[in-house]
């Protein structure tokens, strides 16, 4: 079965923020342990912005995957 590219976006999307909050934790936990000191709001936004861009490159690996497996099912 194929799956459209809006479930592919909405997969694309529940993954990523589910990873956001872990980035966030991995960022205020790590970042001090390399000299960063970075404030909540700091860390969230660097969150905001690295989920951003995990999810246009998650979609555009699913469609890239999807379009393959289209090819080779031909």
């Amino acid at each position: 079965m194929k799956q459209s590219r809006l479930m592919s976006l909405f997969e694309s999307v529940a993954n990523v923020f589910v990873g956001y909050g872990v980035a966030v934790v991995t960022q205020i936990l790590i970042f001090p342990i390399f000299g960063l000191h970075t404030t909540l709001a700091q860390n969230l936004k660097m969150g905001a912005i690295f989920t951003v861009v995990a999810i246009a490159r998650s979609f555009a690996l699913r469609r890239l995957f999807e379009a393959i497996r289209m090819r080779n099912a031909k």
